[in-house]
C-alpha cells in the first residue's frame, strides 16, 4: 500500500462521512412533520417508545442524532424521562439499518439481478435524479429529497473508494498483526469506542469496519468486540449535548451511556463464555459486509431484550446518580440543541407561546379584578405577569429569528412568522394589564369612584374583553380555525361598546354626575380594554391566515367584515349579549 492508496483511502473516508452527514440532515428535514407526529403519539408505554426510537433512527440514519433530540425534548419538557428511556433503546436498534444498507456493497455474483442490487449499479441513477431535484425544482421538500439521493450516492461512492484503496492491506503484515491484537476483546472494545467517539457516529464506524473487511484480515473474533465498543463511543455526542441542561436531560444522556455500557458488559461476558467453552470456528473466519451487519443487529437486539424490562431500574439508578437539588432548578425554557431539528424546535416554540398566552390571560383577569377591588397581592401578581411576558417575548423572539434563518419548510416558516407576531401581541396585552392596574391605583389613591351607571357599563365591556381573550387563547392553543373566526366579530362589538361608553360618560360629565379628573381615568380604561381586544384580533387573524396559507392581516380583517354573512350573524349575536341598558 503506497502513498496514493493512503490518499485515496482518506478521500473515500471523507466522501463517506460527508455523504452520511448530508443524507442524515436532509432526512431529518424531510421527515420533520412525521417526527413531530410520532412524538405527539408517545405515551408512557415503553414498547411504543421503543418502536418510535427505532423508526426515527432508521429514518434519519443516526442514533446519535436521535439521542441528542431526546435529550433536548426532555430538557424542554416535551418528553418525560420514562418515555425517553424507551426511545433511546429503540434508537440503538434503529441504527443497525445503516449497516444493512452498506452491506449491499459486499454482494458478489455474476447474475444480472445481483449486479442490479450492487450500489455501483444504481447509485449513478440516484445521483442523476438527486441533482435534477436539487438544482431544477423549487419546492424545498423536493430539494431535500434530491439531497437525500445525492448524499446516499456520495456515501456509497466513498465506501466503494475506501474499500478499493484498503484492499492492498491484505498483504501487509503490520495490518494483520493489528487485527490479531484486536482479538483481545478488551482492546477491541476500546478501539471501537475511541473510533466512534472521534467521528461521533456508530453507523459511520460500522461502515469503516465493513470497508476494512475486504482485506480478509478482519476476523469475527476481532470485529465483534469492536462493534460492542462502538455502542459506547456513540454516547459521547449525547453526553456533550447535556452540558448546561436540566437534571432530567442529564439523566437521559446518562441512561444512554449506562444502557450501552451495561449492554457491552453483558455482551462481552457472553462472548467470552462462548469463546472459552465452545470455541466456535467461525470466530477465526474473515468477517464480511453481511456478517458484520448480522453481528451488529444481533448485539443491539440482545442488549434491548435484556435491558428493556429493566427500564424502571435504570430510571431509579440515574435519579440516584443525578439527584434533585435542594434548591428548585430553573427549567431551561428553550433548548438550542433542538435547532438541529427545526420541526422539533418549532414545536417547542409553539408550546411555550401557548404557555405565554395562558399566563397573559391570567394576568388580564387579575387586572380586571383589580378594577373592582385592588389589593397589594393583585398588584404584585399583575406586575410579575408583565415581567414574565417580557421574558417570554425576549427568549421566544430571539429563538424564532434563529429558527427562521435555518433551512425550513414553507409551512414551518409561515408558522414561525405567525408565532413572532403572536408573542408581540401577547406582550402588548400584558402592558395594557399594567395600564389597567395604574388606573385602579389612581382611583384608590385619589379615592375616586365611578357612578353606579358607569360601573354597570364598564362591567359589560370587561365581560366582553374577558370573553374575547378566552376565545383567542382557546383558538391559539389548538390552532382552531372555527374558534378564531369568532374573535373578530366580538372585537367589532367591543369597538362599538367603547364608543358608546365614551359618549355616555361625556354626557354624564356635562350633567355634572362625574368629574373631569375621573373622566381621564375612564378614557384610559376604555383605551386599554379596546386595544387588548385589537391584539386578540391580530392573534386570531394570524391563525386564520396560517390556515388559508397567507399572512395579509389587514386584507383578512377587511374580507371578514365586508364579505361574510357569517361574520354579520356572529356580530349580531354578540351585540345582543353585550348590550348596554
Amino acid at each position: 500500500m503506497d502513498l496514493w492508496d493512503i490518499l485515496t483511502m482518506l478521500g473515500g473516508l471523507c466522501l463517506f462521512l460527508f455523504g452520511m452527514n448530508v443524507m442524515g440532515e436532509a432526512l431529518e428535514r424531510r421527515a420533520g412533520n412525521s417526527l413531530r407526529t410520532l412524538l405527539s403519539k408517545l405515551t408512557a408505554n415503553r414498547m411504543l417508545g421503543l418502536l418510535t426510537g427505532l423508526v426515527v433512527t432508521a429514518v434519519i440514519q443516526s442514533s446519535s442524532a436521535t439521542t441528542v433530540m431526546v435529550v433536548g425534548f426532555v430538557n424542554s419538557g416535551l418528553l418525560t424521562l420514562r418515555q425517553a428511556i424507551g426511545v433511546i433503546m429503540g434508537a440503538n436498534v434503529g441504527t443497525t439499518v445503516t449497516a444493512w444498507v452498506l452491506s449491499l456493497s459486499g454482494i458478489e455474483g455474476d447474475s444480472f439481478f445481483l449486479q442490479l442490487l450492487k450500489p455501483t449499479s444504481f447509485t449513478p441513477i440516484l445521483a442523476l435524479i438527486g441533482i435534477i431535484y436539487y438544482m431544477f425544482l423549487k419546492d424545498s421538500k423536493k430539494k431535500d429529497t434530491g439531497l437525500i439521493l445525492l448524499g446516499f450516492a456520495v456515501l456509497m461512492f466513498g465506501m466503494d473508494t475506501m474499500s478499493g484503496a484498503v484492499e492492498g492491506l491484505r498483504d501487509e503484515a503490520w495490518f494483520r498483526d493489528l487485527f490479531l491484537l484486536f482479538k483481545n476483546p478488551i482492546l477491541g472494545v476500546l478501539a471501537g469506542a475511541v473510533l466512534t467517539a472521534v467521528i461521533q457516529s456508530s453507523s459511520a464506524s460500522v461502515g469503516i469496519l465493513q470497508a476494512l473487511s475486504v482485506t480478509g484480515q478482519v476476523s469475527y473474533a476481532a470485529a465483534i468486540p469492536i462493534i460492542m465498543g462502538q455502542n459506547i463511543g456513540t454516547c459521547i455526542t449525547a453526553i456533550l449535548s447535556c452540558v448546561g441542561a436540566t437534571k432530567n436531560a442529564k439523566r437521559a444522556a446518562l441512561v444512554h451511556l449506562l444502557f450501552n455500557v451495561l449492554g457491552t458488559v453483558i455482551g462481552l461476558a457472553l462472548f467470552l463464555v462462548v469463546d472459552l467453552v465452545f470455541a466456535p470456528a467461525f470466530l477465526d473466519e474473515s468477517a464480511s459486509y453481511l456478517g458484520i451487519s448480522v453481528c451488529h443487529t444481533a448485539f443491539n437486539l440482545l442488549c434491548t431484550a435484556v435491558l428493556l424490562p429493566a427500564g424502571g431500574l435504570l430510571e431509579k439508578l440515574v435519579c440516584f446518580l443525578v439527584p434533585d437539588s435542594k434548591k428548585a432548578e430553573q427549567v431551561a425554557e428553550l433548548d438550542e440543541r433542538l435547532l438541529a431539528t427545526p420541526p422539533m424546535a418549532l414545536e417547542q416554540c409553539r408550546n411555550l407561546t401557548m404557555e405565554m398566552a395562558r399566563d397573559v390571560n391570567d394576568t388580564l383577569k387579575a387586572s380586571l379584578s383589580a378594577l373592582e377591588g385592588l389589593t397589594d397581592q393583585l398588584a404584585e401578581t399583575i406586575r410579575e405577569g408583565e415581567h414574565r411576558a417580557d421574558h417570554y417575548e425576549d427568549i421566544l423572539g430571539t429563538y424564532l429569528v434563529k429558527l427562521s434563518s435555518l433551512q425550513i419548510s414553507t409551512e414551518d416558516s409561515a408558522e414561525a412568522a405567525m408565532l413572532l407576531k403572536a408573542i408581540g401581541d401577547l406582550e402588548r396585552v400584558s402592558d395594557h394589564c399594567v395600564s389597567l392596574l395604574c388606573s385602579a391605583e389612581e382611583l384608590k389613591q385619589k379615592d375616586m369612584r365611578f357612578s353606579e351607571a358607569a360601573r354597570k357599563e364598564l362591567s359589560v365591556l370587561t365581560q366582553a374583553v374577558t370573553k374575547v381573550m378566552d376565545l383567542t387563547v382557546e383558538a391559539f392553543n389548538s390552532y382552531d380555525y372555527q374558534l378564531a373566526q369568532k374573535v373578530e366579530p366580538l372585537e367589532q362589538v367591543i369597538d362599538d361598546l367603547k364608543e358608546q361608553l365614551r359618549a355616555r360618560h361625556i354626557l354624564r360629565m356635562q350633567q355634572g354626575q362625574c368629574s373631569i379628573e375621573i373622566g381621564f381615568v375612564w378614557t384610559d380604561l376604555l383605551t386599554s380594554l379596546e386595544r387588548t381586544s385589537d391584539h386578540c384580533s391580530n392573534i386570531a387573524v394570524g391563525i386564520i391566515d396560517l390556515h388559508d396559507h397567507h399572512l395579509n392581516v389587514h386584507e383578512s380583517i377587511r374580507s371578514a367584515r365586508t364579505g361574510s354573512g357569517e361574520f354579520q350573524e356572529m356580530y349580531r349575536q354578540y351585540a345582543q349579549i353585550y348590550c348596554l341598558n
